[in-house]
């Protein structure tokens, strides 16, 4: 952890992750065949406010119930957007959970409070993606299945393993009520939605269709490839993703290009919102300057 926190620190990271956010998009765009821009958008937007509004009120749901936890909805939206844009720059997005565990635990929450949170907000988003597959699509595709089995076992592993040699990771406070954990699961799938407008704007946009169950099912079976690490872009369910549409009839061409644009539109509300919250934060000497061992 000590790696992670000196890079926090550093402008030169700080500054570096700036110059990918911006290169990422610059570099892709001309290696694409002619996009529409019209479909972008539309998937665009619907997308933005789902990463980052209904994502940070899911987390929020979980987490407010810890002692000494925010309860304002403007902390949790600037600090998951903070942690959108460090994830983008880490493997597996593992840079927004230290990042959004480190804040929690830095307002006075307990840091086995603060690692619960985030592990149910996970776990809420899993679920959430089986729950709106099950009745947007005709059928639950097996991989998503095992990849929710997966998630719920590496979860219970965790814990048994954090009970016997790291037990003050563990909450000390109460856990989430049924109604918050309900009030997730219900942002979730309303986020898997708008990751679905965004899939098909992106194939609309190469001047192609899939049927809306078709990229369900093509999205559903990519997440099983979601357990390993990659980069935003060039991950394996990325990869996975791609394979399924073709599978579905979409050119091989046009299914790279819509998956390439949907990881490359990533990076432009990234850097606006996240990227400019630690820009600022950097600037007045805050957070950035007191990460600490403790907070991991």
């Amino acid at each position: 952890m000590t790696v992670v926190r000196k890079a926090l620190q550093s402008r030169i990271a700080l500054l570096l992750g700036l110059v990918v956010a911006v290169a990422v998009p610059v570099a892709t765009a001309p290696r694409l065949p002619a996009l529409n821009l019209w479909p972008l958008l539309a998937g665009l937007v619907p997308w933005i406010l789902g990463k980052y509004g209904l994502c940070a009120l899911r987390w929020r749901a979980v987490a407010s119930a810890a002692p000494d936890a925010p309860k304002g909805r403007l902390w949790y939206l600037r600090t998951h957007a903070e942690s959108e844009f460090l994830g983008l720059l880490t493997p597996g997005h593992v840079g927004a959970d230290l990042w959004r565990v480190k804040q929690l635990h830095g307002t006075g929450v307990a840091r086995g409070d603060a690692v619960t949170s985030v592990a149910l907000d996970r776990f809420a988003g899993a679920v959430g993606l089986a729950v709106f597959m099950a009745f947007a699509a005709s059928e639950l595709p097996t991989t998503l299945v095992l990849a929710t089995l997966g998630v719920a076992a590496v979860a219970v592993v965790a814990v048994l393993a954090a009970r016997r040699w790291r037990p003050r990771w563990l909450p000390g406070g109460p856990l989430p009520s049924w109604r918050a954990l309900g009030l997730a699961l219900l942002l979730a799938a309303g986020y898997q939605l708008t990751i679905a407008g965004l899939l098909l704007g992106t194939i609309a946009a190469t001047g192609h269709s899939l049927s809306p169950l078709q990229v369900l099912a093509a999205f559903g079976a990519s997440q099983a490839a979601a357990v390993l690490p990659g980069v935003n872009g060039a991950s394996p369910r990325d990869g996975a993703l791609v394979v399924a549409l073709v599978a579905f009839g979409l050119p091989l061409v046009a299914a790279a290009a819509a998956v390439t644009v949907r990881a490359a539109l990533a990076w432009l509300p990234a850097l606006a919102l996240g990227g400019l919250s630690l820009a600022l934060l950097r600037r007045q000497r805050g957070p950035l300057r007191q990460v600490s061992a403790t907070a991991f």
